[in-house]
């Protein structure tokens, strides 16, 4: 048979279509009883005790309306980062693709269908094309292009009798768009240099980690002041006795490894482990006490030089003593069991010289947990937390998700580092709250009326049938807007549903549609799609 490679679940999804687009025509023309009757029959199939149908979102992801396509069965491996090569090039207006994210194209004019033959037969990158977001410079209406592109893969191809292609591609790696020029054959192509994706890590904690915590620290002492022991090597130490200088030897020998983790400790911050140190001036002294109160300060700093300023007030009538160092990091303490001196306190110290917040701000695995909860705060779905111990590959699936213009996204796109992107991406999910008309700035939408439609998320890219691809957010409601036409059920983008025209109020722009179910009992029975290109984020 025809479909023998077809997997069983796309097969269901397939029957799902059809079943829904021949019922069509019978809504219109069945009473409300028999409709009702109707719906509770297939309500067995997982419908709501009343007969309502709750969409099954994953058929919107499989892009039906392209009709049949084929699997080209072609993976590409990833290219390095660096790589210079020579693409077919997509202008696409309002358009931004990000990696791993579906493109669907309807490939209709002269020079783009030259551009898919190009690649399906090109030898360095083949079934690969490059996509480009262009846009209209808003101080004087020209058009530009942007110079961070995405390229993509031709995973699904089919060539209509009129010439025409369907294809369903998607997003590969980042690239810097070097020059452009059309090639013989009419075929827009540019040099491409692949962007170097830098690798999420858990820095500088991983270089912190790797010291000994500081409670072994503590233990060593507590075995030193047991072996030392003699309460006359104590007390000839505070009367200062040089002839219990090889006693006094021994305590500091049983503590050396104390000393050289606080020597690593002046490593990784970067100071010098000798208060001593005569490379410090004394202008240099007077501004880091300065800074000893402000919350940034090392915590471990702080404390040794409160320890150096109580062991110079103690010893101030003191001559030097020969041979001898100061125990600057350890303190006087009664506590019965530990001697004169105690590292303690320093048992809970932060390991590094700044606070453990501080490196969760730029821990690409905790901003990645932080932007996948706020995601499910704001957006609910799909769900993210499968991708959390993927920080790069969670930022690009946040990007090409988020329900934001597409400028906001391809700021998004064009930033290097994952770490700044999720920082980013945090904020504009805290920060987002309003749609607006791009023309007139006519509130359109607030952030409680998204809904998701698709399994891809609220928002996706679709193509119709004249070759303009339109990325588009679904929402339950909208104000401000009006529907225009009669709805219409050929090449609709969400099977089971009708599309009519939305078009601003205020300005009379095209917005998007509106989508009215086809079947009376479908869940919901109505909801918009507002074109990304056509909405600014507000953020007030």
């Amino acid at each position: 048979m025809e479909d023998d490679g077809i997997p069983e679940s796309e097969r269901l999804q397939i029957e799902q279509i059809m079943e829904l687009e021949s019922e069509e025509l019978e809504v219109e023309e069945v009473d409300e009883e028999e409709g009702s009757d109707e719906d509770d029959h297939h309500g067995s199939a997982g419908a709501s005790a009343s007969g309502e149908y709750a969409y099954d979102t994953s058929l919107v992801a499989m892009h039906s309306y392209l009709g049949d396509v084929e699997d080209t069965h072609n993976r590409l491996a990833f290219l390095d980062g660096g790589a210079v090569l020579t693409l077919p090039l997509f202008y696409l207006e309002g358009v931004v693709l990000f990696p791993e994210a579906t493109l669907p194209l309807r490939v209709v004019f002269p020079n783009f269908i030259a551009g898919v033959e190009r690649a399906m037969r090109q030898v360095d990158a083949p079934y690969t094309i490059g996509v480009v977001r262009v846009y209209r410079d808003p101080s004087n209406g020209r058009i530009r292009l942007s110079t961070t592109g995405t390229t993509a893969e031709i995973r699904q191809y089919r060539r209509l009798e009129d010439g025409s292609v369907n294809i369903v591609t998607r997003g590969q790696q980042r690239f810097r768009l070097k020059r452009r020029w059309v090639d013989v054959e009419g075929s827009l192509c540019g040099e491409v240099r692949i962007i170097r994706e830098d690798m999420p890590l858990r820095t500088p904690r991983e270089a912190v980690g790797k010291l000994a915590p500081l409670r072994n620290s503590q233990a060593s002492l507590m075995q030193a002041t047991h072996l030392n022991g003699s309460q006359r090597t104590r007390q000839s130490f505070e009367e200062g006795n040089d002839s219990d200088a090889v006693s006094e030897g021994s305590f500091e020998s049983e503590l050396s490894s104390t000393e050289r983790r606080l020597h690593q400790y002046a490593l990784v911050s970067g100071r010098s482990s000798d208060p001593y140190d005569e490379s410090i001036s004394s202008d240099d002294e007077k501004f880091e006490r300065h800074f000893e109160i402000q919350p940034e300060r090392s915590p471990l700093d702080n404390y040794t030089r409160s320890m150096h300023s109580d062991y110079n007030k103690q010893n101030a009538d003191d001559s030097p003593r020969v041979g001898k160092r100061p125990f600057s990091y350890v303190q006087p303490c009664n506590k019965v069991g530990w001697g004169k001196y105690s590292v303690g306190p320093l048992r809970d110290v932060p390991r590094a010289f700044w606070p453990s917040w501080v490196y969760r701000m730029y821990d690409s695995y905790s901003l990645a947990r932080k932007v996948a909860d706020r995601w499910k705060q704001v957006v609910k779905a799909p769900n993210m937390d499968s991708l959390v111990m993927k920080p790069d590959l969670l930022s690009f699936h946040i990007a090409s998700k988020m329900p934001i213009s597409e400028s906001a996204r391809q700021e998004l796109l064009e930033i290097d580092g994952t770490t700044y992107r999720l920082r980013r991406e945090i904020e504009l999910l805290e920060s987002f709250d309003k749609l607006r008309c791009k023309t007139c700035q006519t509130l359109i939408a607030k952030r409680s009326d998204m809904l998701v439609m698709s399994s891809d998320g609220p928002l996706g890219a679709y193509a119709n049938p004249h070759g303009f691809v339109h990325e588009v957010m679904t929402l339950l409601r909208t104000s401000g807007i009006a529907v225009t036409g009669p709805p219409v059920k050929e090449f609709s983008w969400f099977p089971g549903y009708a599309w009519s025209i939305a078009e601003c109020i205020t300005c009379g722009t095209q917005l998007g549609w509106y989508f009215s179910a086809t079947k009376k009992k479908m869940r919901p029975q109505a909801f918009w799609g507002i074109r990304s290109s056509q909405v600014v984020d507000d953020t007030s």
